[in-house]
């Protein structure tokens, strides 16, 4: 159970006019309720505790310490605010502290190694074309069209079950994203879904454990931690984790990075000019869109922040989003820059979690922008389109229409 702080700044009763005791979501305008919310909470509330006894944390300097402190700020969650009760499996790399972190990023990142990311390149650009020429050509959802089939197809090959069931990962990715914590029933449909892939998963963890084909389930099947093979429940928690972390971030920076430039005109003309740019304005895109919101933290101890004191087992929310566009870090943060540095920015984390998929994340965001913009000599979002949005801690759109002329 969290514990109530000993300071007044984590009093949970709002002031007059001073925001509610629940973050706002990003629905339903985009996050621009969100966005003022967080940039007042920064100046006014750096550490404040909500409703549910939760505290949320929203400058840069803040978030960075707690992630490069895994000792104080422990990243099981499950396991400690369930009492013990439960454990997280070994391959749920995220809920994991050292040392078994340690241990069991070292045998996953055998497949994350920059010889085996880059290697994948010629095909990721082949299978970006086949994606955009089975596209209508005027007029086509870049989420439903690209954004979201080419890493879920990539994924599925990393991990050697059939691309061709990549509408089936679409489906359990889009209930996982939509689970309500508050909602029983949300909460319910989520673990069906999560029992659902792990029943898929199954029968290939069996296949390979007689008879490896070179995937990344073979390497998980045939690994050992402290001696021992991973269990079937640990292989299946780490393949579902890619299938779900590993294509949204790429899904949303896609579409994301488009948002960006279709709000700046000549910027766009300008990148499309010269493809070298395109990096940079990816990663001013997880400056200013990362694709989540926040992650979690639970308190190991007594731990003090911006001098506000936080009791043990509290559940700590870190919000990259307002992180990344803290002012005193990022000078004119709401802009989009590209030729900013973005050295600091926190969309893939800080410290040991940092993400282990980035590299892979911004090869396929390179590879997609690139065809696109080289594709079409016009691009832009449908003016005439209403946007819908994540609703959870995904920022980003669920579909975004756009409006294409070929070059």
């Amino acid at each position: 159970m969290a514990q109530q702080g000993t300071s007044d700044v984590l009093d949970p009763t709002p002031e007059a006019d001073f925001p509610s005791d629940r973050a706002p979501a990003v629905e339903p305008d985009g996050g621009v309720t969100l966005l003022a919310w967080l940039a007042r909470m920064r100046e006014e509330r750096p550490v404040w505790r909500d409703g549910s006894g939760n505290v949320h944390v929203f400058r840069h300097a803040d978030v960075q310490q707690i992630l490069a402190d895994p000792a104080t700020f422990s990243s099981d969650t499950v396991g400690r605010l369930s009492g013990g009760e439960k454990q997280s499996p070994r391959g749920t790399l995220l809920l994991l502290d050292p040392p078994l972190h340690g241990k069991m990023r070292r045998l996953v990142s055998r497949a994350f190694t920059p010889g085996l990311i880059s290697g994948l390149e010629p095909w990721i650009t082949e299978l970006t074309g086949q994606l955009l020429d089975a596209a209508p050509e005027e007029s086509f959802d870049l989420v439903d069209a690209l954004a979201n089939p080419l890493p879920v197809t990539v994924i599925a090959r990393m991990l050697g079950v059939p691309t061709e069931d990549r509408d089936r990962f679409q489906g359990w990715a889009d209930q996982l994203l939509s689970t309500d914590p508050e909602d029983p029933e949300s909460v319910r449909r989520m673990e069906e879904t999560a029992v659902a892939i792990t029943v898929y998963l199954q029968g290939f963890i069996e296949a390979r454990r007689k008879e490896p084909t070179g995937d990344l389930l073979s390497t998980l099947v045939d690994a050992e931690l402290d001696g021992e093979r991973l269990e079937d429940e640990d292989i299946a928690s780490f393949a579902t984790l890619l299938l779900l972390a590993g294509h949204i971030t790429t899904s949303v920076l896609v579409g994301n990075a488009l948002l960006c430039l279709d709000g700046d005109p000549k910027l766009l003309d300008r990148v499309r000019a010269d493809l070298s740019l395109v990096p940079a304005v990816l990663e001013e895109t997880l400056r200013l869109r990362p694709p989540f919101t926040r992650i979690e933290r639970v308190t190991t101890t007594t731990a003090t922040l911006a001098g506000t004191e936080i009791g043990p087992d509290t559940l700590v929310h870190l919000w990259l989003l307002s992180a990344n566009r803290d002012e005193r870090v990022f000078e004119d943060p709401d802009t989009f820059r590209p030729d900013r540095s973005n050295s600091r920015q926190a969309a893939f984390g800080h410290g040991i979690h940092y993400c282990i998929g980035a590299p892979l994340a911004r090869l396929e965001g390179r590879i997609a922008l690139e065809a696109l913009l080289d594709r079409y000599g016009r691009i832009g979002v449908d003016p005439a389109a209403r946007l819908s949005w994540h609703g959870t801690n995904v920022f980003g759109a669920r579909h975004l229409p756009l409006r294409v002329q070929r070059a």
